[in-house]
Formats: structure tokens, C-alpha cells, sequence
């Protein structure tokens, strides 16, 4: 960032619900973003702006809009926001547009896309577990339903200049020294209910107060910490099983009434992040001899459901 009081140029690259949300936060606190999204997105946001229906607020943005990822170039802040089955092929897409001393935050689920990034591309990411329940109804419109928050870590200057940029638009964002914690922390509550949702028709709410599919969950949960544990992830929630289970269910609180990111792809026939999710707890315990039935079982029925798709 060229100096202590300047605001850098943000892109964002993946407009969707988190993209759109945190991109529209720092816009609306006079940061200068670009949003890199689909067609149907860039042509609604041109004709009638970036609606942004929050919980606190609901406001009309035009923030700059394009369909290409050339769009980053003269960017010092990428939101790395696509799905995390397009992460090595937009990587790659990107470094020639990227400028040298560009931060790019990965603003994704899974546990693996700094890696993912990296192998592809070379381009040295931030990890960001993301906390927000937002919905894209139509083309333009961000409908945020709860939360809004981030944790980036390692500590570094850039994490720090990253946490105070979205500290000046009121988006609290924690700079942690175990970010693998926290990014495995939102994974293990990813692959308990996103599948359940999207095969269940089903909101988080409505899950958490269902006593069978709560018993899904919890195996989910019991399985997707074995992983955890042989893989020698040891954060400190995951101490006690059963705590995590009972926070997983306590996030259901502030995503009331919200279907997972996996549901609303199903909903649209769109590829899920899958393979990300459920299917990389699979692959993991088929790796280190970790049985995982439940997660299997969830990863086949998406899977299936993905071939209808096609």
C-alpha cells in the first residue's frame, strides 16, 4: 500500500455472496473496488448498481464492474472469492494481470486453497476463514442474513495492514498466529451441514432442531476430527469433541433461515464445492487409514446429484 493513510484499490475476484459482501463493505467505507464477476453480474450492477440488504443497512453501491481478470491489474488488495473447483485454473489466469507487491486473500471454503493457489500460479496467498451468512437472490443483490467477520493469519505487516483496512469498514477481521485452526475450525462445520442442506432441502436452523439429522451432523463432526487429529491438527476447540459439536450447532443461530452454500449451487445446478468439503475428509482418511462412512456417504449423494447436472 503506497502509503500509511491511502486506500488501496481492492479487486475482487469471484463476485458472489462473500465477495460481493466484503467488497461492498470496503466501498462503502470509500475504498476503491473493482468486482470481477459473471456477465449477468457485471450488466445488472452497471444498469441499477450493487444492492447491498444487510442486516444493519440496506444501501445501492456502484462499485467499478468487469468480466475480466485483467481487471486486477494496478490492484494492491485481491479478494480471492471463487469457488474453490476453479482455484488453480483462475490462479493461473491471474498472475499476469497481478501486480508484484499485490496482497491476494483467500476468501474461500476448504482447507486447501492457499496450497491449491500457490502450486498453480506461485502467487503467496493469505489465508482467511470467513464468517458470514450472505445470499445472492438475483444478479446485483447481496441479502446478508448474519455475522460479517474474518480471521487472516499469520501475524505479518500484511496481515496487519489487511486487518486495519477492514477495520475502517467496520468489518471486524482478527489476525491470528494459527490460521490452519481457524481455517479447519469453520471446515469441520462446513462438512457437517453444507451437504445436509443441499440434500436435505434444508436451512441450518431447520437441521439443528431435527433429532435424526442432528445425528448426522454429529457423526459428521466425530469423523471430520479424526481426520483432523491424525493429520496433527490439534486447535484448541477441538480439545473437546463434543464442545465442537455444540458449537457447530450454536452457528446455526446466526445462519437462521439460510440453505448452505452447497444447497443454493444445487438449487441452481451449478457444480458444488464438494470435492473441497466432504470429499476432502474422504481423501484424507483413505491417506492416513481413517475410516469416514458419514462423510462418504454425503460426498457420493452430492456427487450423484452433480451428474444429473451435467
Amino acid at each position: 500500500m503506497s502509503t500509511e493513510n491511502a486506500k488501496p484499490k481492492v479487486a475482487v475476484v469471484g463476485t458472489g455472496a462473500v465477495g460481493g459482501y466484503f467488497g461492498g463493505m470496503l466501498l462503502r467505507a470509500g475504498v476503491p473496488v473493482v468486482m470481477i464477476g459473471r456477465p449477468a453480474f457485471v450488466e445488472a450492477v452497471r444498469k441499477s448498481g450493487l444492492l447491498l440488504d444487510t442486516t444493519q443497512f440496506k444501501e445501492t453501491a456502484h462499485p467499478e464492474v468487469s468480466s475480466e481478470l485483467a481487471a486486477v491489474s494496478g490492484c494492491e488488495v485481491v479478494l480471492f472469492c471463487v469457488k474453490a473447483t476453479d482455484t488453480a485454473e483462475t490462479a493461473k489466469r491471474l498472475l499476469p494481470h497481478l501486480a508484484a507487491s499485490a496482497t491476494v486473500v483467500s476468501l474461500q471454503n476448504g482447507v486447501n486453497n492457499v496450497q491449491d493457489i500457490r502450486e498453480a500460479s506461485g502467487i503467496d496467498t493469505v489465508a482467511a476463514a470467513v464468517y458470514v451468512a450472505a445470499t445472492v437472490p438475483t444478479p446485483g443483490t447481496i441479502k446478508h442474513g448474519g455475522r460479517g467477520d474474518l480471521v487472516i493469519g499469520p501475524p505479518s505487516p500484511r496481515t496487519e495492514r489487511i486487518a486495519n483496512l477492514f477495520a475502517a469498514a467496520n468489518v471486524l477481521c482478527r489476525v491470528t498466529e494459527n490460521i490452519e485452526a481457524e481455517l479447519w475450525t469453520k471446515f469441520v462445520w462446513n462438512c457437517a451441514f453444507n451437504a445436509i442442506s443441499g440434500l436435505g432441502l434444508a436451512t441450518y436452523d431447520r437441521i439443528a432442531q431435527d433429532h435424526e439429522a442432528q445425528k448426522v451432523v454429529e457423526a459428521a463432526v466425530y469423523e471430520t476430527l479424526r481426520v483432523a487429529y491424525a493429520k496433527g491438527i490439534q486447535p484448541a476447540r477441538f480439545e473437546d469433541p463434543a464442545k465442537t459439536i455444540g458449537a457447530a450447532f450454536k452457528v446455526t443461530e446466526w445462519m437462521m433461515g439460510t440453505r448452505s452454500s452447497t444447497a443454493q449451487d444445487m438449487a441452481r445446478g451449478k457444480r458444488t464445492e464438494i470435492d473441497a468439503l466432504n470429499g476432502y475428509v474422504v481423501k484424507l482418511g483413505e491417506q492416513l487409514g481413517i475410516a469416514t462412512p458419514v462423510n462418504q456417504t454425503l460426498y457420493a449423494l452430492v456427487k450423484l446429484q452433480e451428474l444429473g447436472f451435467r
